[in-house]
């Protein structure tokens, strides 16, 4: 696929994931990324709204020098923006990336992620900003969520958006790959929202969406006695079914078409 098509398919995410009906993000909350190789990547222009996007809407930056930033020490706000501003990639841009653009580059580098959409749904949030959030998200709750949400998110606690959170999430990336051997499908943001990381665009539209139906069933379970969770090897063999592993391939590829 070449860069005109990632940033298509980019437009085309950013307009679902921003539409008004679904509840996923309003006025200019969220963001949406897409890699373009090994060396550059779109990321959504800071102020701009997810369901008005058109492909102006979005800068190229370098993965190199947004990495750079990330691995540096006590950099204030001024110098976080200059250097975002100075890993733009566009000759005469004059747009701003979003303030995550940080957390954008860090999840395309994970293994096969070529696409992330960052959102602040209502039935998420109802729960991240919860004194209970991380009980309420310590288990999984029925089969297509571990087949398209994976087996656990990652879960972040409350950090300051921007370059603290982008490397809170680099951090729990890691340890999430130590514990199951791959890259989470969906991280959980206290007091923020969520995250989709997928190979396509089709893929984070579908993360999110199975992600928001799980957080309205687990919302309508307190009112019934609280969540049964699946066990702990319930799920596991869920994850690894061979039927079901079929079917998340199926899903994959139709995703990548």
């Amino acid at each position: 696929m070449n860069q005109e098509q990632v940033l298509c398919e980019l437009v085309q995410l950013s307009r679902e994931m921003g539409d008004p009906s679904l509840d996923y993000v309003i006025l200019g909350e969220g963001n949406t990324s897409a890699r373009i190789d090994g060396e550059g990547f779109w990321v959504k222009a800071s102020g701009t709204r997810l369901a008005e996007m058109g492909e102006e809407h979005f800068v190229k930056m370098s993965l190199a020098g947004v990495r750079a930033l990330l691995g540096a020490s006590g950099l204030g706000d001024d110098a976080i923006r200059d250097g975002l501003l100075a890993a733009r990639l566009g000759k005469g841009e004059t747009q701003h990336p979003s303030v995550e653009t940080l957390l954008h580059a860090l999840c395309l580098e994970e293994p096969e992620v070529a696409f992330v959409g960052h959102s602040h749904p209502t039935a998420i949030n109802a729960i991240t900003c919860s004194q209970a959030w991380p009980e309420a998200f310590g288990g999984r709750l029925f089969p297509d969520e571990i087949v398209v949400c994976g087996p656990a998110p990652l879960l972040i606690p409350y950090v300051d958006p921007g370059l603290p959170l982008a490397q809170a999430i680099g951090e729990g990336l890691a340890a999430h790959r130590e514990q199951h051997g791959e890259s989470p499908r969906l991280i959980l943001m206290q007091n923020h929202g969520m995250v989709a990381l997928g190979k396509s665009a089709r893929q984070v539209l579908d993360i999110t969406a199975m992600a928001v139906k799980a957080a309205r069933i687990l919302l309508g379970s307190y009112a019934v006695g609280g969540p049964a969770f699946l066990t702990d090897a319930a799920a596991d063999r869920i994850h690894v079914r061979p039927d079901e592993a079929y079917r998340r391939k199926i899903l994959d590829s139709q995703q990548e078409n």
